[in-house]
């Protein structure tokens, strides 16, 4: 999966296809006609209320893949040691899919980036990064 460029209707397109979900089910779900919907699968963005509905219709989480492009394609950000304040949710881990995790052990184990190239790179904290390694090896064993 490439995370830098995400078509979204596509990939709910893919998603509809593999769920063998039939269009007027997904008609009768979105209170839309066909052709509204064949259109949404060319739309390479759609709004976040229309991408939570297809979400809970095929059981996927699509803002995941946005979340994995900005952590692989973010610029790293200076370090603010005093908080701001905020009354959003404040999250405290990143989320690491498999995908994700693959693609940076793949970026050491192919020599590309260094350990700390990685870290600095990614934010990933180093005692993450070895446990990674770690189950790697012990999975190809």
């Amino acid at each position: 999966m490439n995370f830098k460029e995400i078509h979204i209707g596509s990939l709910i397109h893919q998603r509809v296809a593999e769920s063998q979900i039939k269009l007027p089910r997904i008609c009768l779900f979105f209170q839309y006609s066909e052709e509204e919907i064949e259109h949404m699968y060319t739309q390479k963005d759609l709004s976040t209320d229309m991408l939570l509905r297809w979400s809970k219709l095929l059981k996927y989480d699509f803002f995941r893949l946005y979340t994995q492009h900005l952590i692989l394609y973010s610029p790293p950000s200076a370090f603010d040691p005093v908080p701001r304040q905020t009354q959003l949710p404040l999250f405290r881990k990143s989320i690491y899919t498999k995908e994700v995790i693959d693609f940076i052990l793949n970026q050491f184990l192919s020599k590309k980036m260094t350990k700390d190239e990685i870290i600095d790179r990614y934010k990933i904290p180093k005692t993450t990064l070895n446990k990674w390694l770690l189950k790697h090896t012990e999975q190809k064993k």
